[in-house]
C-alpha cells in the first residue's frame, strides 16, 4: 500500500497550530465542507479529527470550538466520493451499543468509508464535565478502552443476543444492526504514544498513531510496533503526524513559520497544554515537553515539515524511508494552504516513489 496522506485536526478552531494569528484556522461547518471537497479532489487519502469535548480556558481561543467528530463525518461523507474519514471515539464517554450502531450506520452512508479512531481519554476537565474521574493509571483507561472494543466487535460479529458481564460493562440481550457496510468491522486507528497505547494498538487497530520526534526515533518506535503485533500474529502499520509550512522559498516558509509560532504564538495556551499533556497523556516524554515548546505553538508538538516544496517532498519522503505507512498534516488555514501543497507538494512525491502514480487522475488542475 501507498503512504498516505491524511489531514489531522481540521473539526477544532485552529486546529494544531496554538497561535494567535488572525488567518488561522477557524473550522467552522463551511470550512471543513470545502477543505473535504479539496482534499477528495487532490487525491488526500483521509481526514481524521480530534475529540474535544471543553476547552483550555478563557484566555485562549485555541480549540475553543470542535465539531462533533461523528457528526462532522457523517457530514463530511455525504458530501464526498472518494476519501476515507475517520471519527474519533472517547471510549469512556460513549457507550460502546450506541456507538457501534451510530458507526455502522455511517459506514452505510458513506457505502464503507468511515473509520475509526479509538482515544483512551487523557483530558481530566473533560472527565470532569462528564461527572467521571479520569483514572490516575494509563493501565485502567486502556482497560475499558479493551473491553469497550470487545464489545463493539461483538455487536457487529454476531447475529445473536448476547449478554456481556464485564468490569466496566454489564449489558443484557445486546443486538446491533446494521451490520458494517463491508463485513464486521470498520478501518481502525488507535492514536496513543505511550506505553499502553502502542501496545492497545498493537493488538487492535490496522494503524499506531504515534507522536515521535523524527524519522530517526520514529523508525525504531515503527520496528518496535510490528514486532508486538506479530507477537499478537497480527500486521500493524504506523501513522504520525507533521504540520506543514510550504512557501516558493525556504526563507518564505521560515518567516511565516515565525511570524505564526512565535511573534503571534499563544504562549499562556502553550504552557497549559503541555502542563496538562505532561501530567496525564503520557503522549509526550519529559524530554520531548522540555525541548518542544516551539514545537507546540507551530503544531501541537508534530514534527515540522517547514520549507519550499522540495523541502517538505524530502521531509515526507523521510517519514516514508523510516517505515511510516502514512502521517497526518495540519496547516495554520488548511483549506488555504492545501491546493499549494497539491499542487507543487504531491507531485514531488510521485516522482520519488513516495505516493502511487495511480493517483494522478486525482492532481489539481492548473490555476486551482
Amino acid at each position: 500500500m501507498k503512504f498516505q496522506l491524511g489531514l489531522f485536526s481540521p473539526n477544532t478552531e485552529s486546529g494544531l497550530a496554538i497561535t494567535t494569528a488572525p488567518e488561522r484556522w477557524h473550522a467552522t461547518w463551511d470550512d471543513n465542507l470545502r477543505l473535504a471537497r479539496i482534499a477528495d479532489e487532490v487525491g488526500i487519502d483521509f481526514l481524521l479529527p480530534v475529540a474535544r469535548w471543553t476547552d483550555w480556558g478563557p484566555d485562549t481561543d485555541f480549540h475553543r470550538s470542535a465539531l462533533d467528530p461523528l457528526v462532522w463525518a457523517s457530514g463530511l461523507l455525504a458530501q464526498t466520493s472518494r476519501l476515507r474519514v475517520f471519527t474519533t471515539v472517547h471510549t469512556a464517554f460513549h457507550h460502546p451499543v450506541v456507538a457501534a450502531k451510530q458507526l455502522a450506520t455511517a459506514d452505510h452512508l458513506s457505502k464503507g468509508r468511515v473509520g475509526l479512531n479509538i482515544v483512551a481519554g487523557w483530558h481530566a476537565p473533560e472527565y470532569e464535565m462528564f461527572g467521571l474521574s479520569l483514572p490516575g493509571d494509563h493501565d485502567t483507561r486502556y482497560d475499558l478502552a479493551q473491553e469497550w472494543w470487545d464489545v463493539v466487535r461483538r455487536i457487529w460479529s454476531s447475529d445473536e443476543p448476547f449478554d456481556h458481564e464485564g468490569r466496566f460493562f454489564q449489558l443484557k440481550h445486546v443486538v446491533g444492526r446494521p451490520k458494517p457496510f463491508n463485513g464486521h468491522s470498520l478501518p481502525v486507528i488507535n492514536a496513543g504514544s505511550s506505553r499502553q497505547g502502542r501496545t492497545f494498538a498493537a493488538r487492535n487497530a490496522d494503524r499506531a498513531f504515534t507522536v515521535v520526534g523524527g524519522p530517526q526515533d520514529g523508525a525504531e518506535i515503527v520496528k518496535a510496533i510490528r514486532a508486538e503485533a506479530a507477537s499478537h500474529g497480527r500486521t500493524v502499520g504506523v501513522f504520525t503526524l507533521g504540520h506543514v509550512v510550504c512557501r516558493p522559498t525556504r526563507k518564505e516558509a521560515e518567516d511565516f513559520l515565525h511570524y505564526y509560532a512565535d511573534e503571534r504564538a499563544d504562549w499562556p495556551a502553550v504552557d497549559e497544554v503541555m502542563r496538562l499533556q505532561g501530567l496525564h497523556a503520557q503522549s509526550f516524554t519529559p524530554e520531548m515537553l522540555q525541548v518542544y515548546r516551539d514545537r507546540f505553538a507551530a503544531g501541537h508538538g508534530s514534527c515540522p515539515l517547514v520549507g519550499d516544496p522540495d523541502d517538505v517532498a524530502d521531509g515526507l519522503a523521510d517519514f516514508a524511508h523510516a517505515g511510516f505507512d502514512g502521517i497526518a498534516l495540519s496547516f495554520l488555514n488548511y483549506a488555504d494552504e492545501l491546493g499549494y501543497f497539491a499542487a507543487e507538494v504531491m507531485p514531488r512525491l510521485r516522482a520519488r516513489g513516495v505516493v502511487s502514480v495511480d493517483d494522478e487522475e486525482t492532481a489539481p488542475r492548473p490555476g486551482r
